[in-house]
């Protein structure tokens, strides 16, 4: 039985993680909502389970000492989503939990969804289990999908800077870190990338990498609901949407830590690296 457990394996970093692990010759558990979409890798198990159901949770954690937990879907209800299987893990006989978390998680954070990773490493800490919390900023990979079909990226930012990180380095660093937990026990680490850039700087930076056109526009605040309201999303999305921005230009996600280097051994990729396909 696999010691070693691994949530969002069907995801772009809990797979990153699963093959990394796997790659090492690391055995694992991968605990999946839905099992036909699991990876198929050595040495790694299968089990049903979604943070919700407490006892679809224990039998999927039955034998797991070290969880690695990515967190639950955006929702209204993450908080509890969350609490429900830290709680689960501790009954189960979870050691150390590593949670992918958010720069600078804070209850007061300017964007809305790093308070939900606040309070979730509160109720891990209060658990009394051994942790390893990766603050990851803001993925580089993500900023092309902020773009609207005509390359603009529109939001409050300001002249802002974001040191966004590369998801594949942030699975390498968990990847590490699982394999090697005690070396990390109760260790806060600020996953970044190498620079801070302005979206100005970004958009100038996806053109000349992928040819095509970017540029970004600065919203007001009310531009920014009025252009998100045809979506119909729920006031709180919408807000953490705009917060995406805000916290930038309130230069919350400007910080450049060392930890990704530190514990890769080797430099970030950069937002040219990354969407230059290095």
């Amino acid at each position: 039985m696999a010691t070693l457990a691994v949530t969002g394996s069907t995801g772009t970093i809990g797979g990153l993680v699963a093959r990394e692990l796997a790659g090492s010759g690391v055995a694992t558990r991968l605990i999946v909502r839905d099992t036909t979409r699991a990876p198929d890798l050595p040495q790694a198990d299968v089990v049903q389970a979604t943070y919700g159901d407490r006892d679809a949770s224990l039998r999927a954690l039955a034998g797991v000492e070290v969880l690695f937990m990515v967190s639950a879907g955006e929702s209204s209800d993450r908080r509890a989503e969350h609490r429900r299987f830290i709680d689960a893990s501790v009954a189960a006989g979870v050691t150390h939990l590593v949670y992918l978390s958010f720069s600078g998680a804070s209850e007061t954070a300017r964007f809305t969804l790093a308070r939900d990773h606040a309070v979730t490493e509160d109720h891990i800490r209060a658990s009394g289990i051994d942790y390893t919390f990766l603050r990851d900023n803001f993925y580089t990979e993500m900023f092309p999908l902020m773009a609207g079909e005509d390359g603009v990226i529109r939001g409050p930012a300001r002249d802002g800077r974001v040191a966004a990180v590369s998801q594949r380095d942030v699975g390498a660093v968990a990847a590490r870190v699982l394999a090697e937990p005690a070396s990390h026990r109760n260790a806060t680490y600020e996953l970044t990338g190498p620079e801070a850039l302005t979206l100005d700087e970004i958009a100038q930076a996806l053109t000349d990498e992928t040819g095509k056109p970017y540029r970004f526009y600065d919203e007001t605040l009310d531009e920014a609901r009025a252009s998100r309201a045809p979506y119909g999303a729920p006031d709180w999305q919408v807000e953490a949407w705009i917060s995406t921005y805000t916290a930038i230009a309130d230069g919350e996600l400007d910080a450049v830590s060392d930890d990704v280097p530190r514990l890769l051994g080797r430099p970030g990729r950069g937002f040219h690296d990354v969407f230059a396909g290095r």
